[in-house]
Formats: C-alpha cells, structure tokens, sequence
C-alpha cells in the first residue's frame, strides 16, 4: 500500500468513532500496530487480498468524512495561524480549542 501515514492517521484520530469496531480494528492493526496485511487476514480468517481491500475501503470512508466535514483541513490552517501568534496567552487559549 502506498498512503500518506501521517494524513490517515490524523484522519483516523478525527473521525474514528464514525467508524465500526470492525473497521477500527482493521486499521489499528495495521498503522498502530503495524500488522502485515497476511496477519491481519490471519486474525480475521480472511484473505490478504480482503484485508488489503477492507483497508482501502477505511482510508477511503475516512478521507470522504473529510471531503465533507474538513476538519482536519480547519485545524491544519489553525495550527498555520497559531505559529503567527506571538501572544502565548492568547495562543494557549486557541490551542485549548482545537
């Protein structure tokens, strides 16, 4: 598989309860715990070619909770902004929020 880690992560920690256990067991496995793809399909008594397609179906689902919410768009251009801020009263406060 060729994907952007950090960005599905980020993604994952954003919208991970939108998710079923199922899914988030899925894609635990393989960028938390950094599973295989065949020990991944062990686990679940399933082929690699299904558990490489079931993750590509997660990274999908999570990127087009993104194209319609944009969080982590909102929050990328926030923490942008918060690098700007000289204020760290005021920069603390932000933070707190995101």
């Amino acid at each position: 598989m060729n994907i952007d880690r950090e960005k599905v992560t980020n993604l994952y920690e954003i919208y991970k309860d939108l998710l079923s256990e199922r899914e988030k067991n899925y894609f635990e496995y393989y960028f938390y715990e950094d599973y295989s793809l065949n020990e991944i399909a062990e686990i679940n008594k399933v082929s690699k070619a299904y558990s490489s397609k079931y993750l590509n179906k997660i990274i999908n689902k999570l990127n087009k909770y993104e194209s319609s919410l944009k969080i982590n768009d909102r929050n990328n251009k926030i923490s942008k902004l918060l690098d700007e801020i000289k204020d760290d009263k005021l920069k603390n406060k932000i933070e707190e929020l995101l």
